[in-house]
């Protein structure tokens, strides 16, 4: 494996076959790391499962409608009662000399203080299941979806340096930095998701008209819309990646991005909506950071584009050295 991964340059001219073979090796590195990523949160995965979990657990109403909450709630009251009328039964069992009445109050103040042992906690909510093999069936899906969010950027860093050999030298200077930072880039595209797009959105919509529905959230809709929508919100960081390199090697120029970013909104709304999450609030925050990020991207583009100018002036100005011809 160690030899099929050789540097390759941009001279280099390698058969059909010798990219096949590299491009089977670089898969068989993304599948192990994959693989390797799932089992690890299949290990671990009653804390990732906590940690999917705690956007919806977070953004609870204390007055919410969930027939679970709100049937703890009123466990809990009765509970409090019971454990009031115990406290009761035995301050009077304790003033009345009727040996029949005192054991009989004492009696209904022990049943009230197992009532109260009873009390099921108010626990906040969490995803529901209702197959019988549903629990290990999304246990094992959510690992490997974890897998995958975990091990994608180097899956993004294996799939770069595959096509990075077709580079030129001078356009390796800026595809080599771009394909370093992709990982960084996906990390915080991640984080960013679940700190604050991923509560606002669940938020919204498991909120949303709640005096007409019994909310109860299923498992598998849910941990699917969290998972995709942060390895979408990665994916989405990767836009200055893009735009960069489509700068640097010609395709576009700065200029015209600048002047058509009407043209750059109406496309990142149209993304947003193919992405999981078709409400507005989703919707809105996922755009957000993706105009930021297109923004951010035409200025670094104009700074290399200024830097490149001002390398070019340095090459014109430089007096040739001039060569005489000696006997």
């Amino acid at each position: 494996m160690a030899s099929t991964l050789r540097s390759v340059s941009h001279e280099d001219r390698l058969s059909l076959i010798e990219h096949l073979t590299e491009l089977r090796t670089r898969l068989i590195i993304c599948l192990a790391v994959f693989i390797a990523c799932t089992a690890v949160c299949m290990w671990q995965n009653q804390r990732v499962l906590n940690i999917l979990n705690r956007p919806l657990t977070t953004t609870q109403k204390k007055s919410s409608t969930d027939p679970i909450q709100v049937g703890a709630r009123y466990d809990q009251l009765v509970a409090k009662f019971a454990g009031q009328t115990a406290t009761i039964n035995r301050r009077l069992a304790g003033t009345i000399e009727d040996p029949q009445l005192k054991q009989e109050l004492l009696e209904q103040a022990k049943v009230a203080d197992a009532l109260v042992l009873a009390a099921p906690e108010i626990r906040p909510r969490r995803p529901v299941t209702l197959g019988v093999s549903e629990p290990f069936m999304q246990t094992l899906k959510v690992s490997a979806y974890a897998g995958l969010l975990i091990s994608l950027p180097l899956i993004l860093f294996q799939l770069y340096a595959f096509v990075l050999p077709a580079f030129s030298p001078s356009e390796k200077q800026v595809a080599l930095p771009a394909m370093l930072a992709v990982p960084f880039l996906f990390i915080g595209g991640v984080v960013f998701g679940y700190y604050t797009v991923v509560p606002r959105a669940i938020y919204f919509l498991q909120n949303f008209n709640t005096d007409a529905f019994d909310v109860l959230v299923q498992a598998q809709p849910y941990y699917k819309f969290v998972l995709m929508l942060l390895i979408a919100m990665g994916l989405l960081f990767q836009i200055p990646v893009g735009i960069i390199a489509l700068t640097r090697v010609g395709i576009v120029t700065t200029s015209q991005l600048s002047h058509n970013r009407r043209y750059a909104i109406l496309a990142i709304a149209v993304l947003a909506m193919l992405l999981p999450g078709q409400d507005p609030i989703t919707m809105g925050m996922m755009m957000a950071p993706m105009y930021v990020l297109f923004e951010a991207s035409i200025l670094f583009s104009w700074l290399l584009d200024r830097r490149a100018a001002r390398a070019a002036t340095r090459d014109l100005d430089s007096p040739e050295p001039v060569t005489t011809d000696q006997d």
